[in-house]
């Protein structure tokens, strides 16, 4: 038990001056992820009904390829920012938070490196 107050305790911590940036890159991914998942959605509606060398065609073309690969990364860095929010407000734990942030974000980078490989494989026709 502290004889310091809540304004003691607090004062000289200040803040991260992380916050502002990390609320940004939620906003803009977030808005960024509109019109390229409706765009996505679009092309997966227009493609469910031709065969596999159209399909191919249609990701490997270079404008395809790059909005797909803004898709993927815009969305597996928009997970990792929300993730770490959740993380942030309810691990009260200051290790396992740390722990679960740092394993969420290697599993967003592997996962969406993955993701940015294959459609860079099917546009180079590898």
């Amino acid at each position: 038990m502290s004889l310091k107050s809540p304004l003691g305790q607090a004062k000289g911590l200040g803040s991260a001056k992380d916050g502002l940036h990390h609320w940004w890159a939620q906003r803009v991914t977030a808005i960024a992820l509109i019109p390229l998942t409706i765009w996505f959605a679009f092309k997966v509606a227009i493609l469910s009904m031709s065969d596999y060398q159209t399909v191919l065609e249609s990701i490997g073309s270079p404008w395809s390829a790059a909005l797909i690969v803004s898709l993927v990364v815009a969305a597996f860095y928009h997970a990792a920012l929300g993730m770490q929010v959740i993380f942030e407000d309810y691990i009260s734990h200051k290790a396992a938070r740390i722990i679960a942030i740092m394993s969420t974000n290697l599993l967003m980078f592997l996962l969406g490196a993955a993701a940015v490989i294959a459609v860079v494989r099917i546009a180079l026709g590898g």
